[in-house]
C-alpha cells in the first residue's frame, strides 16, 4: 500500500483512487460526464504520459494557486480531456477540491497535493480510455 508522507494528502494508491472516483460518480452532476467526440480521441492519440503533463500544466496554472484566478469558473467544459476529466473528478477548482477531496482554500496546493489532483484526473482518463462507461457514451 502506497502511504503519503503528509497525512493531509489523501491515498495515491489506485485502489484508493478508484474507490473516490467511484464515490464522486454517484454525484448526479459528477455522473453525466464523459470523453466523447474529438476529447476521447485526443486521449487516445496523444497518451498517458502526454495527458499526465498536459494535466500538471493546467494544474500549476488554474488550481495551484492560493487564488486562482476565476476560481469556480476557471475551468472550461470541454475542449481539452483534462477539463472533462476535472468537472467529473471535482477538480475543477478550490470549492470542489475542498469539498470532495478535503484539500483546503486559501493556500498553494503543495507538490503532494498536485500529484495527487494529477493522479485523480489521469486515472479518471485511463479508465474513460478503456471503456469505463461505454453505455453513457451512446447519448
Amino acid at each position: 500500500m502506497t502511504s503519503s508522507p503528509d497525512p493531509s494528502v489523501p491515498d495515491r494508491s489506485a485502489r484508493a483512487l478508484d474507490r473516490r472516483l467511484e464515490t464522486i460518480a454517484r454525484d448526479p452532476f459528477r455522473a453525466k460526464f464523459h470523453l466523447r467526440g474529438r476529447d476521447l480521441a485526443t486521449a487516445e492519440l496523444r497518451g498517458p504520459a502526454t495527458m499526465r503533463w498536459h494535466a500538471y500544466d493546467l494544474i500549476a496554472a488554474r488550481l495551484a494557486p492560493a487564488e486562482p484566478y476565476k476560481d469556480g469558473k476557471q475551468t472550461p467544459y470541454r475542449g481539452h480531456p483534462v477539463f472533462v476529466a476535472q468537472h467529473a473528478t471535482a477538480t475543477c477548482c478550490r470549492t470542489c477540491l475542498e469539498r470532495w477531496h478535503r484539500i483546503p482554500k486559501g493556500r498553494e496546493l503543495s507538490r503532494e497535493e498536485r500529484a495527487y489532483v494529477v493522479d485523480v484526473i489521469c486515472r479518471w482518463i485511463e479508465r474513460e480510455v478503456a471503456g469505463g462507461a461505454p453505455s453513457a457514451r451512446q447519448g
